[in-house]
């Protein structure tokens, strides 16, 4: 896979738009992040992911995925090298990245008809 495949699987998902941060090109749904090409010069995307789910795509295949060093990996994010990496996948992990930052989303919103309070 390539970086081009992770831009156009990443778009492909409701409400998914393309951004940047700090230079990098971000993949972003409701304003938030959940998948980035930070890396891409080193062959590598990433995805925002929990501390379980990480654990989950390291046990099936820890040639494709790897936790991002540091405390952003402990927390869940997770770079996936595209090289090796089959279509299905770049998918699976770009799929629990966007269903993630949905449910996220999600549990942010205030219930309609609640006033900030002062």
């Amino acid at each position: 896979m390539t970086a081009n495949d992770f831009r156009e699987l990443a778009l492909g998902f409701d409400g998914a738009e393309e951004g940047a941060h700090m230079g990098a090109a971000d993949f972003r749904v409701g304003g938030r992040i959940f998948a980035t090409l930070a890396h891409e010069p080193l062959g590598l995307g990433n995805l925002m992911l929990s501390p379980e789910l990480q654990g989950s795509l390291l046990a099936e295949a820890p040639e494709v995925f790897l936790p991002v060093p540091g405390g952003w990996g402990r927390h869940g994010a997770t770079h996936i090298r595209l090289a090796e990496a089959t279509p299905e996948q770049l998918l699976k992990g770009l799929k629990l990245a966007w269903t993630l930052r949905v449910e996220k989303n999600e549990k942010s919103k205030k219930p309609s008809g609640q006033r900030k309070k002062r």
